[in-house]
C-alpha cells in the first residue's frame, strides 16, 4: 500500500468517524466530568497512600 493510499484511507476513516460523532448534551458532559474528576482524585489518593507507606517502611 502506497503512502497516498494510506493517506486517503485515513482521511475516509476520519470523515466517517466525524459524521457519526455528535456534541454531548450538558447532562452527559457533566456526568463524564464528574466521573473523570473522581477517578483522578482516587488515583491521586492511592499514590499518596503508597508514598506514605513507602516512607513509613524506610523510617524517614
Amino acid at each position: 500500500m502506497s503512502i497516498q493510499e494510506k493517506i486517503v484511507k485515513a482521511y475516509t476513516e476520519t470523515r466517517r468517524i466525524l459524521r457519526l460523532s455528535r456534541k454531548p448534551k450538558t447532562t452527559e458532559f457533566n456526568e463524564t466530568a464528574k466521573i473523570t474528576g473522581l477517578g483522578m482524585i482516587l488515583i491521586g489518593l492511592l499514590g499518596f497512600i503508597v508514598l506514605l507507606i513507602s516512607q513509613l517502611i524506610r523510617g524517614v
